[in-house]
C-alpha cells in the first residue's frame, strides 16, 4: 500500500477510534441514560458506536475492504444523526452545530478515501500474501 493511502486509512482509524472514545467517555459519565435528551432510538444509535467505531477502525487497519466501508456507514449514519439531535431536536448550540459540520465533512471525506483505498483493501474471504506485520 503506497504511503499516501496508508495515511489516509491510518487517519480514518485514528478519527473513529477518538469518536468511539468520545462515546465511551459519554457512556461512563452519563451512567444508564448516557442520552437522556435523546429519543431511544437515537441514544441505542449513540451506544452502538462504542462498538463500531473500533470495529470499523481495526478492520481499516487491517486492510480489509469491509473497514472502509463500515467506516463510510457509521460516519455517514453519524452525521445523520447528530444533524437529527442538532436541528431536528432543536438541541444544542454553536459547538453542537461545529461539532455536527465536522462529522459530516469527515463523512464525506470518507465517501471518497474509501474509493482511493480500494484498491489496496482486501474483500471478504481473501488473506494477505504479503506475510506478517503491520497492516497500514
Amino acid at each position: 500500500m503506497p504511503r499516501p493511502t496508508r495515511w489516509i486509512a491510518g487517519g480514518y482509524a485514528a478519527v473513529l477510534l477518538y469518536g468511539g472514545g468520545v462515546h465511551v467517555a459519554q457512556l461512563l459519565m452519563g451512567g444508564r441514560d448516557p442520552y437522556p435528551w435523546a429519543p431511544g432510538w437515537l441514544a441505542a444509535y449513540f451506544v452502538s458506536l462504542t462498538v463500531l467505531d473500533p470495529l470499523a477502525a481495526a478492520l481499516l487497519l487491517g486492510r480489509r475492504r469491509l473497514g472502509a466501508d463500515l467506516a463510510c456507514l457509521v460516519l455517514v449514519t453519524d452525521a445523520a444523526a447528530n444533524g437529527w439531535a442538532t436541528y431536528g431536536l432543536g438541541g444544542g448550540g454553536t459547538a453542537a452545530r461545529v461539532g455536527q459540520a465536522v462529522v459530516t465533512a469527515l463523512a464525506l471525506g470518507a465517501l471518497a478515501a474509501r474509493r482511493a483505498l480500494a484498491p489496496y483493501l482486501l474483500p471478504p474471504g481473501r488473506i494477505r500474501q504479503d506475510g506478517p506485520g503491520p497492516a497500514v
